[in-house]
């Protein structure tokens, strides 16, 4: 065999295990997107049965294109840290507050924070399920945010270690809020001192008597056993808190389309399947609250939620030069909302 014949018969071969190499990678399955949703609430509220449905419904629809790996209960960030790690794309999608978006910068977000402003939620997803919550989605994206859904939790309640039956019972105590401007003034409407704090240490502050009492939907409430360390609940569903789904924008936009658009129906479902669970799910909490025997739970008549309401309206007034005077007349114009009539 001549040098000639033995080259272009080692080329032949190589070729051969280069194609065969080719096959055997090919081959091999695509390894997953993995999509990194981070929260700060129990696995057993809306959002963490939301958030467990969507990434089961990711895997489905995708057909395994996408793995959504949830971490409930602030296991990878607290609420301080959880937006930053977004921007940096430590994680990949979150389901924060709607208060968390003042602090980022975007002070409309603090509409939804006003006490009062939905009675209801029918009232409510005239703005989430509109055109104004959709606006309102849209300006995330100069933070790198792309904003997907609104989530329902519910409608918060006041706790405390004394009985809450009228405005005047506020006066003096300390009361954990989100850090929202909104809610800052809220509680000194009420003559109460607002106490800035992560949602993960309010356990503590409660059964240590850092501060006397909070603001939650039950859900909350429950799920985090504040009702083991507050003797009194007044159901007074002053306020909205809800949140809404966002991702990284570039990590988002850079997705296949064939991953992005399966995604975008499982947060559609997921997003249904969360704002009916949403009531279900604080009523049950609730009764759960009731039979398990540790707090006096109120609910006010007409006139003494009328009080509350009351005294509570004026901060509307009094926060508009900060969220913008037109948004808070949209909302009233799509919930037929006047604060004249009170």
């Amino acid at each position: 065999m001549n040098a000639g014949t033995s080259r272009r018969r080692m080329v032949a071969l190589v070729a051969a295990l280069g194609g065969a190499l080719a096959i055997s990678v090919s081959a091999q399955p695509q390894a997953p997107i993995v999509i990194k949703f981070s929260h700060v609430v129990a696995t057993d509220t809306p959002k963490g049965l939301a958030s467990e449905f969507f990434a089961k419904r990711a895997a489905e629809l995708t057909k395994g294109k996408a793995k959504v790996e949830v971490y409930a209960n602030s296991q990878l960030y607290k609420d301080k840290e959880e937006m930053e790690a977004l921007q940096l794309g430590a994680v990949q999608m979150l389901a924060p507050s709607l208060a968390k978006f003042g602090p980022l910068g975007v002070k409309e977000f603090e509409v939804f924070d006003l006490p009062f402003i939905f009675d209801d939620y029918k009232s409510l997803h005239k703005v989430t399920q509109g055109p104004l919550g959709k606006q309102l989605l849209d300006k995330l994206e100069t933070k790198g945010i792309k904003g997907l859904a609104y989530w329902d939790n519910g409608f918060k309640s006041f706790s405390a270690n004394k009985a809450i039956r009228t405005p005047a019972d506020m006066k003096g105590l300390k009361l954990r809020i989100q850090s929202s401007k909104v809610l800052d003034e809220e509680i000194r409407a009420l003559g109460g001192v607002p106490q800035v704090m992560a949602f993960s240490e309010v356990y503590q502050a409660l059964q240590t008597g850092v501060v006397d009492g909070t603001e939650n939907p039950i859900s909350n409430l429950y799920t985090q056993k504040m009702h083991e360390v507050q003797k009194y609940l007044t159901i007074t569903e002053h306020g909205y808190l809800g949140y809404a789904v966002i991702v990284n924008k570039k990590f988002w936009d850079g997705l296949p389309a064939d991953v992005r658009g399966p995604l975008e129906q499982a947060m559609k479902e997921a997003t249904d399947y969360a704002n009916k669970i949403a009531k279900e799910q604080n009523d049950l909490d609730l009764e759960a609250v009731k039979k398990a025997g540790r707090t006096q739970v109120y609910v006010p008549t007409k006139e003494e939620r009328m009080a509350f309401k009351k005294a509570l309206v004026p901060v509307h007034k009094t926060m508009e030069s900060r969220i913008g005077a037109d948004l808070i007349k949209s909302i009233y114009k799509e919930t037929g909302f006047d604060p004249g009539k009170l």
